[in-house]
């Protein structure tokens, strides 16, 4: 599977992460990604309500009503594929979304993507939420967190 995008939104569209592991795509200028996140929130949002059933509550373990990590994306759009790339979303409880953009495929790619997009959440978790420096909602500056990233996107590659 080859991965040309990943982009971490916060739960009000803002763009926090960014990255493009392809090398040779043609890169958007600061402002173009900030408008298709916001773009992306939007038709992610737009999607939500359009949906022709409720989401199922998601009873987690021992039926605690707590969310188990592979069960965060309730409604919305989950993925989306056109003949030139797919693109999968992950939203978490606390609305965070991640979206993963890669070349068109199967649904075995389908099912990676997801593993991919789990695996970055955690390291999401592990080294960005744990940063003391961090704030919530701002761009993520971490190099830990990228040199996660770019070993979950090798291993799919």
């Amino acid at each position: 599977m080859t991965i040309y995008s990943l982009y971490i939104l916060n739960k009000a569209g803002g763009l926090i992460y960014q990255t493009d592991p392809c090398p040779g795509l043609n890169k958007l200028s600061a402002n173009e990604y900030l408008v298709l996140a916001g773009t992306l929130h939007g038709v992610h949002a737009i999607a939500s309500r359009i949906s022709p059933t409720a989401p199922t509550p998601n009873t987690g373990f021992f039926g605690t009503g707590k969310a188990v990590a592979g069960n965060c994306n309730t409604s919305g759009l989950k993925s989306l594929e056109t003949d030139a790339f797919a693109m999968y979303v992950f939203q978490t409880v606390t609305g965070l979304k991640f979206v993963l953009v890669t070349a068109p495929g199967t649904r075995a790619q389908a099912d990676a993507a997801e593993l991919v997009l789990c695996r970055i959440y955690e390291c999401y978790a592990d080294y960005v939420m744990k940063n003391p420096y961090y704030s919530l909602d701002m761009p993520i500056r971490c190099d830990m967190f990228d040199e996660k990233v770019v070993e979950v996107t090798q291993v799919v590659v």
